[in-house]
């Protein structure tokens, strides 16, 4: 068993904020290559969060879970 970055908080903080992920990318300059990581629910760099968190002015927790799967 393992943990995998699940960004289905994100998706729901946006809509919260009435914000889209091409808002992210044109705002923070995050690349297409990253959002499509977090559509597909692959890590990515720690440092992307935590400009996402600091844009929408929430917690690392609004933006990102872990889930187990099974290897």
């Amino acid at each position: 068993m393992g943990l995998k970055p699940s960004y289905k908080p994100m998706e729901i903080t946006l809509i919260k904020r009435d914000k889209n992920k091409t808002y992210l990318r044109s705002k923070l300059g995050i690349s297409p290559t990253t959002l499509a990581k977090m559509s597909n629910n692959e890590f990515v760099s720690l440092s992307v969060i935590a400009r996402i968190c600091e844009e929408l002015d929430c917690r690392i927790e609004e933006v990102v879970e872990f889930i187990e799967v099974n290897d």
